[in-house]
């Protein structure tokens, strides 16, 4: 695993090349790249103010809502441009976004929200058959249709603004730390949801504050540092990074465990990759 530039094999999908993020006079991101293959899961991890979710404003074109821009860099998606485009042409390419903290409209219902994602659908059939294909993922949204989205439990408006970006008919998904605040069950069902949409073809670029389950959704795993892609690699062998385990994962070294001899350490191979740039 190379720390510098480990990339998956570029086809299609998400492509980010030396990617820069400024808000006003500072400096978010420098210097990201990162892909996401079609068909694939890709997770981003990193600590608050890593840039992660500028990452996906980036991608989104919602940045100039948050008085953001991108300075330099480029993004692409199936070979299209998307890097400096309107919010509305990068949905209308096929990518959207699920913001942190849901954000759903809370004072409209459950069925107002569906449609309200549904708005660039080409065509009513088109709109009928996301909304048949969001129920059957989220039973509880058609018993809720004529609720107000306010009233909703955290668990129920997360599904809610999953199934409300799915009516725009993606083709990739950013998601925003989906199981904030959520109960362990209904994150776990939460991370079933997302296994299943992408099993149905959607690729997905995962942010996620739960970097077990995180890593154990994707197969190529990023992590942020600084606004820096700092190591990268498939999402398994990170997993067993101690500089992973440690920060993210919350395991540390049993310290009952003797260390190893100087001559046997020197002649076994590494088994986890380690970062030099984090300390112990």
């Amino acid at each position: 695993m190379d720390v510098h530039d480990p990339r998956p094999p570029e086809d299609s999908g998400l492509v980010v090349r030396d990617l820069a993020v400024s808000y006003g006079p500072v400096l978010a991101l420098r210097g990201v790249s990162l892909n996401v293959p079609r068909g694939a899961i890709v997770t981003v991890l990193g600590g608050n103010g890593a840039g992660k979710s500028t990452l996906l404003r980036a991608v989104s074109g919602t940045l100039r809502f948050q008085r953001g821009g991108i300075t330099a860099g480029e993004i692409s998606f199936d070979r299209t441009r998307l890097s400096g485009a309107a919010t509305s042409a990068v949905v209308a390419g096929g990518v959207v976004q699920v913001p942190e903290g849901r954000r759903v409209f809370a004072r409209m219902t459950v069925e107002e929200n569906l449609r309200a994602g549904a708005l660039g659908a080409r065509d009513r059939r088109s709109a009928a058959g996301a909304r048949q294909d969001v129920l059957k993922l989220f039973p509880v949204l058609a018993e809720r249709a004529r609720q107000r989205a306010g009233l909703l439990s955290g668990g129920e408006q997360q599904m809610l603004a999953i199934g409300r970006a799915l009516m725009a008919r993606p083709r990739m998904l950013l998601l925003d730390e989906p199981t904030l605040g959520l109960a362990p069950m209904m994150a776990a069902r939460i991370a079933d949801t997302v296994r299943e949409i992408n099993a149905q073809g959607t690729t997905v670029l995962l942010v996620e504050q739960n970097a077990a389950m995180a890593l154990s959704l994707a197969s190529y795993a990023y992590v942020l540092e600084v606004g820096e892609v700092v190591l990268s690699g498939p999402a398994a062998e990170l997993a067993e990074s101690d500089e992973v385990r440690r920060r993210y994962l919350g395991i540390e070294d049993d310290p009952e465990i003797a260390p190893a001899s100087a001559t046997s350490v020197a002649a076994a191979p590494a088994e986890r990759p380690v970062l030099a740039r984090w300390s112990a």
